[in-house]
């Protein structure tokens, strides 16, 4: 199986399979064309392959007529938060994200900072199937690309959104696993601006990823390490571009992905209740803390881009996925980890408690998760398959924008084809493990 996966979270693929310079040359011809020759950002991650791509990106978008600003190994929402500053007409993250290194992806932004929502992915997908691309004339092709710092932006932006001096008043220890990712530029900034007493590791942006650059307790054993080596008061690990984040307590426990967005939910809403977006596969957790605060939880497709238009129709005071991402609207309405570490920072020096004690404040659930690879050709006849018998399944209520997604009581399931990879991803929640456990067979047994 060769992936490559096209659709509202951009193009993404194993690079020398799928993901060839010809096809990030003509997704940037697309998106050149798309928004009609205008300035354009671009930044990328670490991983090998981001200088060619880099290179490609370059030459699709100057062949446009753009021109184009190269901000370098930046984080995504560094280069999400520059776009408006720098009135860019949209910009092109070369990053994979959590994937591992033989990845690498185009991530698509539009002119306020925000990802193409679903219809305008759309659209620039069908530029790029008719390949009717502008192209500029030899006197009109830009002959430079302009190199500029977006990260003194964002950290004037996070500085303006939180208490710092309250937070340099504690003199935190943090450790942080930068996965010698794009966030090695960033996070030790950002905590020294802080005034934390930093314990970085994985810190070389010129350095191969470590361990899997996704957020997730089987990576953190090194943190871990740190942390209790260091008597750190938090630790804090990376993705590749500085969207997602996971958490190392005081005790040195690894924390879920799912108890990111719960933590900074619950931290959030007892200070201003309101609403809160999240995507149907996250954990129904949010639904229990919103109640203690009179809020509500809007639930959305799994896409930040659907994320974040929820996020500003209704107003949201905070948006996320169960992954270890979180959305601040006052920072931008998508993800940000330097924001998030912002806002658990402030809760630290503001409430004295220890971050062991906000997480058990959260409500928990037993979550499985399991990954099924698919053929790409074949993800939507299984999943369609799987619906036929859903109606069969007793449940309370059957979603079907996306995937399908049962719900009973004490507990629901749900199945979907990725949006990053050639596989349907299944998880169950439920109240305690034997309910979990009898939802997830109910699944596997079907996607046999």
């Amino acid at each position: 199986m060769k992936p490559l996966k096209i659709g509202i979270s951009g193009v993404r693929g194993i690079v020398g399979e799928t993901f060839t310079p010809e096809l990030a040359v003509e997704f940037a011809q697309a998106f050149g064309t798309y928004f009609e020759g205008g300035p354009m950002l671009v930044c990328r991650d670490t991983r090998p392959s981001g200088p060619m791509v880099r290179a490609a990106v370059m030459a699709g978008l100057l062949s446009a007529g753009c021109k184009v600003i190269d901000l370098g190994i930046c984080p995504t929402p560094t280069m999400q938060l520059a776009v408006k500053h720098f009135n860019a007409a949209g910009g092109i993250s070369i990053t994979a994200g959590h994937n591992p290194a033989p990845w690498n992806a185009l991530k698509f932004v539009r002119g306020d900072g925000l990802y193409l929502n679903p219809t305008q992915a759309e659209e620039l997908l069908d530029i790029f199937h008719q390949g009717e691309f502008a192209k500029a004339q030899w006197h009109d092709i830009p002959t430079r690309v302009e190199t500029r710092d977006a990260l003194a932006h964002h950290i004037d932006v996070l500085t303006g959104a939180f208490d710092v001096e309250t937070i340099r008043a504690r003199k935190l220890t943090v450790a942080v696993d930068c996965c010698n990712g794009a966030c090695a530029v960033l996070s030790p900034r950002w905590l020294e601006v802080l005034g934390c007493r930093v314990l970085a590791i994985n810190d070389e942006i010129g350095s191969p990823f470590p361990h899997n650059p996704e957020p997730k307790r089987e990576t953190m054993a090194q943190l871990r390490a740190v942390v209790k080596a260091g008597h750190a008061d938090i630790g804090f690990a990376h993705d590749a571009d500085g969207e997602r984040i996971g958490i190392v307590t005081e005790t040195g426990e690894a924390l879920s992905e799912e108890l990111t967005l719960a933590i900074a939910a619950d931290i959030k809403l007892r200070a201003t209740p309101g609403v809160v977006v999240t995507h149907l596969s996250t954990s129904h957790a949010l639904e229990a803390i919103a109640a203690r605060y009179h809020s509500t939880v809007i639930r959305t497709p799994v896409g930040q881009p659907y994320i974040s238009e929820a996020m500003v129709e209704h107003n949201a005071v905070l948006g996320g996925e169960g992954n270890g991402a979180v959305a601040l609207p006052e920072i931008q309405a998508t993800n940000d980890a330097a924001a998030t570490i912002g806002l658990l920072l402030e809760a630290l020096a503001r409430t004295g408690k220890p971050i062991s004690a906000l997480a058990a404040d959260v409500p928990r659930f037993t979550m499985l998760k399991h990954y099924v690879p698919v053929a790409p050709n074949l993800l939507f006849s299984v999943l369609h398959d799987v619906r036929a018998e859903a109606e069969t399944a007793g449940a309370d209520e059957i979603d079907l924008s996306d995937g399908i997604k049962l719900s009973w009581p004490d507990g629901w399931l749900h199945l979907r084809a990725s949006n990053t990879e050639s596989m349907i991803r299944v998880i169950a929640e439920a109240g305690n493990a034997v309910r979990a456990e009898e939802l997830m067979a109910w699944a596997v047994d079907r996607l046999k």
